[in-house]
């Protein structure tokens, strides 16, 4: 993910939220604009020239402060639009749209709250991530948006990573063929694939206080709305005295974290 490395060690002290949030008009949709033109369309220089006024823009609407959580954030945003108009395969009218629809309006106003909410810079890029990927699949609903930028400041990369382990072991049940058959099958099937996953998994790294770990972090999962318990397991191997089943809403954010700049 590209990055902007410019003063982003400096703390946001405050954000000035009700100037941030008036959209569309104002000086908010201005940095909105400069966003999508910062896209490439323009060469080099035009987009360096662009990200110095785009930096002073966030500052004045920062107030005093440097707000270096919101300027790491949306630039990221706009080196992985710029990634992805550069793409041929993507679609770069809908990216050219974006600066008069009001739902992409939206998920930059919800990054820039969340932005508030940490200073981890991997948070960060989940934030944008999050609203990178919902403009590669043309996925833009705000109840969404928010859920999944909530999720991104609250969970832990011990979490996000039992998330992946997951994701990896369940992914292929959400085929049509598989979503097509009875849920007590579904289960059994779940069930079945955990007593798998945790034969082949290095137990040694789940013992002890990573056992904890692991439980917690499906406990901050479920949550999130992203997995569910199906019930005590029958068998005693892993950590966890439940078996999860990951949930659509588990599915859709873990490949939202992904970045633009690896994806095929």
């Amino acid at each position: 993910m590209g990055q902007f490395d410019l003063e982003t060690d400096a703390a946001l002290t405050q954000l000035n939220w009700e100037e941030l949030s008036k959209t569309p008009g104002g000086e908010f949709a201005e940095v909105i604009g400069d966003l999508i033109a910062l896209t490439g369309l323009a060469g080099p220089l035009a987009i360096a020239g662009g990200a110095s006024n785009l930096l002073l823009k966030i500052r004045k609407l920062a107030g005093a402060s440097y707000a270096s959580n919101l300027i790491f954030a949306i630039t990221a945003v706009r080196n992985d639009l710029r990634t992805l108009f550069e793409r041929p395969q993507e679609p770069r009218e809908w990216i050219k749209s974006l600066q008069a629809d009001p739902s992409f309006a939206e998920a930059i106003s919800a990054l820039a709250l969340r932005a508030m909410q940490t200073s981890v810079k991997d948070r960060l890029k989940r934030l944008a991530c999050i609203v990178v990927n919902g403009v590669k699949e043309n996925d833009l609903d705000p109840e969404s948006i928010d859920d999944m930028m909530r999720a991104a400041v609250e969970l832990t990369e011990h979490d996000i990573g039992v998330l992946k382990s997951i994701y990896e072991m369940q992914r292929h049940l959400f085929s049509p063929r598989e979503m097509q058959k009875e849920y007590r099958w579904r289960v059994d099937a779940i069930r079945s694939l955990w007593e798998e996953w945790w034969k082949n998994q290095a137990f040694s790294s789940y013992q002890g206080i990573n056992g904890l770990a692991f439980n917690s972090s499906c406990a901050r999962l479920q949550s999130a709305g992203l997995i569910a318990s199906i019930g005590t397991k029958s068998f005693l191997a892993g950590p966890t005295m439940h078996d999860y089943e990951l949930l659509p809403e588990g599915k859709r954010f873990h490949e939202r974290l992904q970045e633009i700049a690896v994806q095929s």
